[in-house]
């Protein structure tokens, strides 16, 4: 158990999350396990609970039920069942939550994606998402889209605790923790508390370096001579480990400044890095867990990168390692006609419809089951 790197993590301040959440996951007392292991909280998306609910069983003695009970729509029986895995996730991890002073042991829920452009219904949601599962360890999770922005500062204010979501760019970062900050401060003058409003910040991380990488192999294929061919080819799997490391300092500059200071008791939002297993075979399985390192930082992983972080993964600080050769490379990938600024835009876009088309197709395959279970013949 000493050898637990999840463990030695801690130690640094930094906190391990699953990226991952089903039905099977509690039953089996796998989540229970993990726990035990180190992780201190977990994170679902549409696509989590699309593959857990999809093609499995686990959940048809839920439906029944609810349909039991004269639950129609299929919005409506797949939240009954996603609260269902969140609630009891979130008694799983309350000990966490209890024994880190609610620093750790949050489990997040996400609103519905299709409302990720609309403040006033995203608002909504998230507040009936909070108080239906009426417990202190949960984050609600709204996307960083322009819409997403003041929804955030509005669920702050009103008490909501808050997982921003889908965030890639560093501008984006710097308006969230603006408008977490507007939230608090807002409470503050209304003569509410502070203490417990929790909030982190999803910067997701791999996708960056699958795009860029993308369009730096595009300039490899036009360009004619060896020489920048070779330079081109050096700046492959950098974007993305540059762009939170940036986002790092301004994180750790923003909540060490005179503005949160002047909020006594307010908890850090702290950053989370989201998207962080590896999706080309040619870098590290732990890629985005080793080099992103830092104190007062979270890690929400699959359960293949966390176990390969178990097996081989190096539990040192690297969040500061090369932060000056990372805000020269944002000049050189300009140099080359790759704009950071469209290739975030387009990954939010492109990350909204991602949760946006899993999300449709579980209703989709739920409504189905549903009208089997209905059917006479079932």
């Amino acid at each position: 158990m000493n050898d637990n790197p999840l463990r030695k993590l801690r130690e640094i301040g930094q906190s391990i999350w699953l990226d991952n959440l089903s039905r099977d996951l509690i039953n089996s007392g796998e989540l229970k396990r993990l726990i035990e292991e180190g992780v201190t909280g977990i994170t679902s998306n549409p696509t989590i609970f699309q593959k857990a609910i999809s093609g499995s069983k686990d959940y048809d003695a839920s439906l029944k039920n609810l349909l039991s009970q004269g639950i129609r729509d299929e919005k409506e029986l797949f939240l009954d069942m996603a609260l269902e895995d969140i609630s009891r996730a979130a008694d799983l991890l309350w000990p966490v939550y209890q024994s880190s002073n609610g620093l750790d042991g949050y489990v997040s829920i996400e609103v519905s994606p299709d409302l990720a452009y609309d403040t006033e219904k995203t608002v909504a949601e998230a507040r009936r998402l909070f108080s239906t599962i009426g417990k202190k360890n949960i984050l609600v999770k709204v996307p960083a889209t322009p819409q997403g922005l003041p929804a955030i500062e509005q669920l702050i204010t009103q008490g909501v605790n808050v997982n921003v979501t889908l965030l890639f760019s560093i501008k984006r970062y710097q308006e969230i923790s603006e408008a977490y900050l507007h939230g608090l401060e807002a409470r503050v003058r209304q003569g509410q508390a502070i203490q417990e409003i929790a909030s982190v910040a999803s910067f997701f991380v791999s996708r960056v370096d699958t795009v860029v990488d993308k369009l730096l192999q595009n300039r490899i294929s036009s360009e004619a001579s060896e020489p920048e061919k070779q330079k081109i080819h050096a700046l492959f799997g950098k974007a993305a480990v540059a762009n939170a490391r940036i986002a790092y300092k301004k994180y750790k500059d923003i909540f060490t400044g005179t503005r949160f200071q002047n909020l006594p008791g307010a908890r850090i939002q702290r950053i989370l890095w989201g998207s962080t297993g590896t999706k080309n075979p040619n870098y590290s399985d732990v890629k985005y867990v080793q080099e992103l390192i830092g104190p007062d930082s979270i890690n929400t992983i699959p359960e293949t990168t966390l176990q390969a972080f178990m097996d081989h993964g190096r539990a040192q600080i690297t969040i500061g390692d090369s932060l000056e050769e990372a805000q020269m490379l944002f000049n050189d990938l300009n140099s080359l006609g790759v704009d950071i600024d469209q290739v975030t835009s387009q990954l939010e876009q492109e990350g909204v419809k991602l949760f946006a088309d899993s999300y449709f197709l579980l209703l989709k395959e739920i409504a189905e089951k549903r009208d089997s279970f209905l059917s006479p013949k079932h």
